[in-house]
């Protein structure tokens, strides 16, 4: 059979973008034209990549196992496509189809053992066309795979069957939009107990409408590797629905560029578990459309919307280098990122600044739109500094494209003005604040200084001397020395939220790793805080936050300059001083090296 341009047998067609929509991506400039191209682009390294897998099986048929044929299951793709077009795009477009095929990809690629049998990996594809099917109309039969008891159909919900754990199939059999599953000893279909559906919500605000896919079900809606279904509740889900609703009216509302766009880049959502007074959120190129976010708090849909705003950023990017080639392929972790706690390749830097751009983008347009808003003020100043010092620092990066240094050039037009819009006095103090803090402590958890350095520097101590020029430098090292709870950084955000100084005095030691000094030099108590810091310290003097939080609550000065500037010097020659039979306050310490700081 031959089938035409465009269709799913057909090879997919070449892509470029034009420098005029390249340089629009780079600002958000760009409309909904733009992601026909993105959307195009993908569509057509998913087809590859399915193309591949059934090759692979015309080479060895036992990968289908129990299953038909792979040949049969993409029949029935193609039956569906020649049926109604958008039935087989709906299983195309599903952000977990890209996933699934990049990862049955590279387990055969690299001979690797998946969670499940191969034939229940390359079952998936039964699963696609099955759904396909259904949405086409079609009347059909095909057997799909079933992992502990449950049969997914992406797209459109799960099953729950009574066949036991492990591996098995069941037979799928539809017609004219209904279907069944049926196992050895159960049967589900849609309405009874037995099958949940898929929870899709459709949100509008002024005119713009938003649909998602509250996605529990889908195997391949992790970000690494598959993951058994994990059924919110009702409760859980009317939770996800109000804050989902509540967060694109602010986006609606303050950012009205972005809501015309990212209905067309993120139609799925994952929701994880909550995480205590943080929203974590990620994404991955290879599920196009789709972001893994964790369950925000009841008063948390403007950090909601900004994980939106930030995740959106990231799919659309993810699709822009499907077309341009931005850097070379250095996977070295070699660069510090404000908004991570290990060092990054420069690929990561380039990502981040472009995601927290768009962060930066919704805390502005809210501060400037409510100016009593205190966390909004203080997001702002936070990543507008961080974000934009992160861009100067790799504008020049030998490993960047002419692509690439055309994209950041064109961010930071943008970017740039930002950095000198005024602020609220009290958010740019603590934004600077947790600058320093989160730099000190990767540089604790980074960087080695030189043994015959830190010998050096205890010499000179324990004689008597002036301390050695400092300049800072020092190993990099990708393995951390040591945990790290960043708890100030979430005390700072529950200070500037609601009824913030209230609320931090009631919650602060429910803040995973807080101490009392962090609590205290929040509330503004520095000379409590150093108090308090002094005396874990004495402790444990490997307290690497009560170090940091030690420079932070001291006056201006040496002491400061070298706690934050080179912490882990400043350890460093504490422990040879201490198996020394010395044991020196750290800020004395710390005062006589930063004396000597460059």
């Amino acid at each position: 059979m031959v089938h035409t341009k465009n269709h799913v047998t057909s090879v997919p067609d070449l892509h470029s973008v034009s420098w005029d929509t390249f340089d629009k991506l780079a600002t958000g400039a760009d409309g909904t034209t733009t992601w026909s191209v993105l959307r195009s682009a993908d569509r057509s390294r998913r087809l590859l990549l399915l193309s591949g897998l059934v090759n692979l099986a015309k080479a060895d048929e036992s990968v289908a196992g129990p299953l038909i044929s792979v040949e049969t299951a993409w029949d029935l793709l193609v039956r569906a496509e020649e049926t109604e077009p958008e039935a087989l795009e709906r299983v195309i477009a599903h952000p977990y189809t890209g996933s699934w095929a990049g990862y049955t990809t590279r387990l055969i690629e690299q001979g690797l053992t998946g969670e499940c049998p191969l034939w229940v990996h390359y079952g998936y594809l039964h699963t696609l066309a099955a759904a396909a099917a259904i949405h086409a109309g079609l009347q059909f039969t095909i057997r799909v795979p079933v992992w502990n008891g449950t049969v997914v159909l992406p797209t459109l919900g799960a099953a729950r069957l009574d066949e036991g754990d492990g591996f098995t199939t069941a037979e799928v059999h539809g017609a004219a939009g209904s279907f069944t599953i049926t196992g050895d000893r159960s049967q589900a279909a849609p309405g009874t107990a037995a099958w949940n559906p898929l929870r899709e919500f459709r949100f509008e605000t002024g005119g713009r409408v938003l649909a998602l896919r509250l996605d529990d079900l889908d195997p391949h809606r992790g970000l690494y590797h598959p993951i058994p279904p994990d059924r919110l509740t009702e409760a859980e889900a009317a939770n996800w629905r109000d804050l989902l609703d509540e967060a694109w009216r602010l986006i609606v509302e303050h950012l009205p560029e972005y809501a015309e766009i990212l209905p067309a880049g993120l139609i799925s959502i994952v929701p994880n578990p909550a995480v205590p007074f943080r929203l974590p959120s990620a994404s991955t190129g290879e599920a196009f459309g789709s972001a893994v976010i964790a369950e925000p708090e009841a008063e948390e849909p403007a950090t909601l919307a900004a994980a939106l705003v930030h995740e959106f950023q990231h799919i659309r990017l993810g699709g822009l280098l499907q077309l341009a080639r931005l850097h070379d392929d250095d996977r070295t972790e070699r660069l510090y990122a404000p908004w991570r706690e290990d060092p990054r390749p420069l690929s990561g830097l380039v990502h981040g600044v472009y995601a927290f751009f768009g962060v930066s983008a919704f805390w502005r347009a809210l501060s400037r739109a409510h100016p009593e808003d205190r966390l909004a003020a203080f997001e702002f100043a936070h990543w507008r500094a961080q974000t934009w010092q992160t861009l100067e620092s790799i504008r020049n990066d030998a490993a960047l494209t002419d692509a690439g240094r055309r994209f950041l050039d064109e961010l930071a037009t943008v970017l740039g003005p930002w950095q000198n819009e005024p602020g609220a006095p009290e958010a740019v103090h603590w934004a600077e604040k947790l600058a320093a803090d989160h730099y000190a402590g990767w540089r604790l958890r980074h960087i080695r200084p030189e043994p015959e350095l830190i010998a050096d520097f205890a010499r000179a101590w324990l004689e008597g001397e002036p301390c050695p020029r400092v300049i800072p430098g020092g190993r990099l090292d990708t393995v951390s020395d040591g945990e790290w709870a960043n708890a100030r950084a979430d005390l700072i955000r529950v200070r500037f939220g609601r009824d913030g100084e209230r609320r931090l005095s009631q919650v602060w030691s429910q803040v995973p790793g807080a101490l009392d000094g962090d609590h205290q030099w929040i509330a503004g108590s520095d000379d409590v805080a150093r108090t308090a810091y002094r005396a874990v310290l004495d402790q444990d003097p490997e307290h690497a936050a009560a170090l940091i939080g030690l420079g932070l609550s001291l006056p201006a000065g040496p002491a400061t300059h070298a706690l934050l500037g080179v912490p882990e010097l400043v350890r460093a020659v504490h422990r040879v001083l201490r198996d020394a039979g010395k044991s020196p306050a750290f800020d004395e310490l710390a005062g006589w090296i930063g004396e000597a700081q460059a």
